[in-house]
């Protein structure tokens, strides 16, 4: 289904970049083998912490994992070209970086909220959550765009956000539990998607995450938000455009 998002102009490549990071739910993960460090690639499921730096669950029985226990290099291709005609006038990003495993909560809830079906997963001993130390990114965005970025030109800036990632539970939940047919004007008014069981599942400074079953989306802010109270400024004056754009 065609919607507005297709026609607004680009954003700068940097930006794009993170919003693909942030937009996608999977990525092909390429690690080095130990005998002759072969490359090896392999699907994995992403979620991202407020920076945008990518966050893994994988179990230490896998090929990928025993790869980066031996060498931590890896990079990361976040694929935007689905359902274009012509794919490779889409864009896609490469970041670079080290994997390492992570014992944080907060990055763990992030991951469980975009990937509930991981749940089952947790309780084994073999799996554990890594996080990307970005070193370097890479974007195709069609015939043009092609450039290379370091971490702090594609990461955001958290600095002065603490107290959104500390409230992102609490206004999560609020809004699947009091404001579902919100949730669902956002997806199908402001998005252009089908109608279906649309939960949020995760918002940061630059925007939310939707998931209806196995599929995924992502609402940009037209602005950034700091805190809590911005955050529901922002998701109230959405919520408007989505009535207006309906009854339009």
């Amino acid at each position: 289904m065609m919607n507005d998002t297709e026609n607004k102009p680009q954003p700068a490549p940097e930006t794009l970049s993170r919003r693909l990071i942030r937009a996608c739910d999977r990525a092909v993960l390429s690690t080095a083998m130990p005998d002759g460090a072969w490359p090896y690639g392999s699907l994995v499921m992403t979620a991202c912490d407020h920076a945008a730096k990518p966050l893994l669950l994988i179990s230490g029985l896998a090929e990928h994992t025993k790869n980066i226990d031996k060498d931590s290099r890896a990079s990361l291709l976040f694929d935007g070209t689905a359902g274009l005609d012509s794919p490779l006038t889409g864009a896609r990003v490469t970041v670079l970086g080290t994997l390492s495993r992570t014992g944080d909560p907060a990055l763990a809830a992030r991951y469980l909220a975009r990937h509930p079906e991981s749940d089952m997963f947790v309780g084994f001993d073999d799996f554990a959550f890594h996080e990307m130390s970005v070193t370097r990114a890479h974007i195709v965005a069609g015939f043009g765009v092609i450039q290379w970025f370091d971490a702090e030109e594609i990461l955001f800036d958290t600095a002065g956000c603490q107290d959104l990632a500390a409230a992102e539970n609490d206004i999560v939940s609020h809004m699947n539990q009091d404001h579902a047919d919100t949730v669902a004007l956002y997806a199908t008014s402001l998005l252009g998607l089908e109608a279906g069981d649309w939960k949020m599942t995760g918002i940061d400074p630059e925007g939310c995450d939707l998931r209806d079953g196995g599929a995924v989306a992502r609402l940009d802010f037209e602005s950034q938000v700091g805190n809590a109270e911005e955050a529901r400024s922002m998701l109230v004056r959405l919520v408007k455009d989505a009535r207006a754009s309906g009854s339009s």
